[in-house]
């Protein structure tokens, strides 16, 4: 078995693209063109022809190199048509160069891995295999009861405007001081305008209210960010985007993916559609040295 560690300019991305896509636990996050959206730059490891690939977001300040969490991106990790191993997990770890002295690093669910570097992580993850009636019957109490309201009032847009949905995140984030870089990427990342990238839009009284870019790819629903102010929050117009997005996607073989939470209410709100909970895997070690 043979690991290379390639540069982004040495890196295949066609083959690299082909072993995302057919990899058994392929996620969107870890195709090129999302990593050229909201990462600096990365780099790959690369397991024979592509056999399996492990791209590495990686950033440079005050001279130090480092692996990052880049934001838009839940999970990465190694991603193959085979079965990955924790003996495998560690060859690629051990391949990762020295010269990032920090690895701060999101593995999928898939890539099972434990150790004194690993912290558990929690999504929440929704079959959308059944019809939509079935689905709503595992929905909590409360759930059920908000979604049997009427929403006839609230106009949705499921073509919705970039600029305005960024204007509506950038204000109804603006109290918690959203960074500049999380702000740009997603801008970058909607403004490439990828087919897989779906924005909807709520209006009330013609005024915006709220709105959800989700990306839909071969396997699932990615529930990438909702927005909603006061007033869509008091109607409970996240229930029923989460909704549409369940009846439109009924009978199929996606997956819907929540995309966490560690935030025990957002948590309890996934968990109320009956979503299921997928642990995932945070790898974290510094090797720098303060004297």
């Amino acid at each position: 078995m043979a690991i290379q560690y390639l540069l982004y300019k040495d890196i295949d991305l066609v083959k690299y693209d082909a072993c995302i896509s057919k990899s058994y636990n392929s996620i969107i996050h870890a195709s090129s063109w999302y990593l050229n959206c909201v990462t600096d730059g990365w780099d790959a490891l690369v397991l024979n022809d592509y056999e399996a690939v492990m791209p590495l977001p990686k950033r440079k300040k005050f001279g130090i190199n480092y692996i990052y969490q880049a934001p838009w991106i839940q999970q990465l990790g190694i991603f193959s048509e085979n079965k990955i191993d924790k003996p495998t997990i560690i060859e690629f770890l051990e391949k990762i160069p020295k010269k990032f002295i920090l690895v701060d690093y999101f593995f999928n669910s898939d890539n099972i891995v434990d150790g004194k570097f690993i912290k558990e992580r929690n999504n929440y993850v929704l079959r959308l295999s059944q019809d939509f009636k079935t689905i709503k019957g595992s929905y909590n109490k409360n759930r059920k009861r908000i979604s049997n309201k009427n929403f006839d009032d609230f106009k949705l847009n499921k073509d919705g405007d970039i600029g305005d949905f960024l204007k509506l995140y950038k204000k109804q984030n603006f109290n918690f001081k959203t960074h500049n870089d999380t702000f740009e990427r997603l801008e970058k990342l909607l403004k490439s305008k990828n087919e897989s990238i779906n924005i909807w839009l709520v209006s009330y009284n013609e005024e915006l209210i709220a709105g959800l870019v989700w990306i839909k790819d071969d396997y699932r629903i990615t529930y990438l960010v909702p927005v909603a102010n006061e007033v869509a929050k008091q109607n409970n117009i996240p229930t029923f985007l989460v909704n549409e997005l369940i009846f439109e996607h009924q009978n199929s073989d996606l997956i819907l993916d929540f995309e966490g939470s560690m935030i025990k209410g957002v948590a309890h709100f996934y968990k109320s559609f009956g979503a299921k909970e997928e642990i995932y895997y945070w790898y974290k070690k510094s090797i720098l040295k303060i004297k």
